[in-house]
């Protein structure tokens, strides 16, 4: 079976005749727009796809699942636990109980998360994916059974995908059919970035130049870097756009030229990049971004944006002959880059970004992740039913 981007896949053995795909995230769907909400949103047009993200703790009452329909059509589930209930028990007996009422059997199993497995490993999908877009073992609070967990994914997953050639690089080393699936850019979103879109109101009044970062704040940024550079030109003015995560949002440098601007949503980001100078990247040089291949970078050339990153790999391997990125690790040499970005001509760096983006639509990710997914179903034995009895 030959499983396309946008055709309808069709397999009795899944409700409504419709192939179901049950992913498994860490991350909510309503909380950045990012590669699985790229990647799942495509795979909606094909099949019926059901997001599990991972539990709200609540004060009171009994493990429960609310369930909505996002505008993309992802049937969007999120468990809902007391506390001092045991999490792995309660998902597991929520998820059977959803596999049941939703009708759903032999369906591709999906985890952006291997500590997923500690509840659904019972189940037995036709197909097993594992994409991988993070090292989740060097965030902060990891769980430390997480690399054990991830081995034994990798021994379960049929297929191996991962967003960036350093995961890809560690990962392939541990599955054979493991494939390399970098960040895309859904260039039609940022592109009107470049003719000019209205000021967002809450930016109005930041004088210019602007230079623009847009993404969760947590631990990888480099708050140090972004203080001292901050410092180093106050004449800049640094917009940072973006939800607050395991950290403290009172330990974000404060500065005159620091504006953050809170959570935005992904249809609003094209208005405030249009009206930015230049776009950074302040990542920290820690384990936690070892492994990252930041979606941001290939959406920040699509919006006409020249960009300062901290030397994180995969940005120095994939865009480091592009005259449209620098790279600098210490504050004096981001400042200086900062300098070389804002005086930058488009036509010195945009036609070559352009010819790099060409290659890296989300549309054509999906296409090619969906090709493999059909070829392994058509390998597959025939199914069996997954519906707890």
């Amino acid at each position: 079976m030959q499983l396309e981007a946008g055709q309808d896949a069709r397999r009795p053995s899944a409700a409504g005749d419709r192939q179901t795909l049950l992913c498994f995230s860490h991350l909510r769907w309503a909380f950045v727009f990012q590669r699985p909400q790229h990647l799942l949103t495509r795979a909606a047009a094909a099949m019926r796809v059901v997001y599990w993200e991972e539990p709200v703790w609540v004060e009171h009452g009994m493990p429960g699942l609310q369930t909505r329909l996002s505008p993309e059509g992802v049937l969007v589930v999120q468990p809902h636990l007391p506390w001092g209930c045991d999490p792995d028990a309660a998902q597991r007996r929520l998820l059977d109980a959803m596999l049941r009422d939703e009708t759903i059997c032999d369906p591709i199993l999906w985890y952006y998360t291997p500590q997923a497995l500690v509840f659904s490993e019972h189940l037995q999908g036709r197909v097993t994916v594992y994409d991988c877009m993070d090292e989740l073992s060097a965030f902060a609070g990891a769980d430390p059974a997480l690399p054990a967990r991830e081995r034994v994914l990798l021994h379960r997953a049929d297929l191996v995908f991962t967003g960036g050639r350093s995961l890809f690089d560690a990962k392939r080393r541990g599955h054979g059919n493991a494939h390399l699936f970098p960040s895309g850019v859904d260039t039609a979103h940022f592109r009107p970035a470049r003719d000019g879109l209205a000021d967002p109101e809450d930016q109005r009044r930041i004088p210019r130049p602007r230079v623009g970062f847009y993404g969760v704040l947590d631990e990888r940024l480099d708050a140090g870097l972004l203080a001292a550079v901050a410092d180093l030109r106050p004449g800049v003015q640094f917009v940072l756009i973006g939800p607050t995560a395991k950290i403290d949002p009172g330990a974000l440098p404060a500065r005159p030229n620091l504006h953050y601007l809170g959570a935005k949503a992904y249809a609003a980001l094209p208005g405030y990049a249009a009206n930015w100078q230049a776009a950074t990247m302040p990542f920290a040089m820690v384990e936690a971004t070892r492994f990252i291949s930041p979606t941001k970078t290939p959406e920040y050339l699509a919006a006409g944006l020249p960009v300062v990153s901290t030397p994180i790999a995969d940005v120095v391997r994939q865009y480091g002959g592009c005259p449209g990125v620098q790279v600098a690790g210490t504050p004096q040499a981001f400042a200086a880059c900062i300098d070389r970005a804002l005086a930058l001509r488009p036509a010195s760096w945009q036609p070559a970004a352009d010819a790099l983006l060409a290659g890296m639509s989300w549309d054509g990710t999906w296409a090619a992740m969906a090709a493999l997914i059909g070829r392994a179903l058509a390998e597959a034995p025939q199914p069996a039913a997954t519906v707890p009895v």
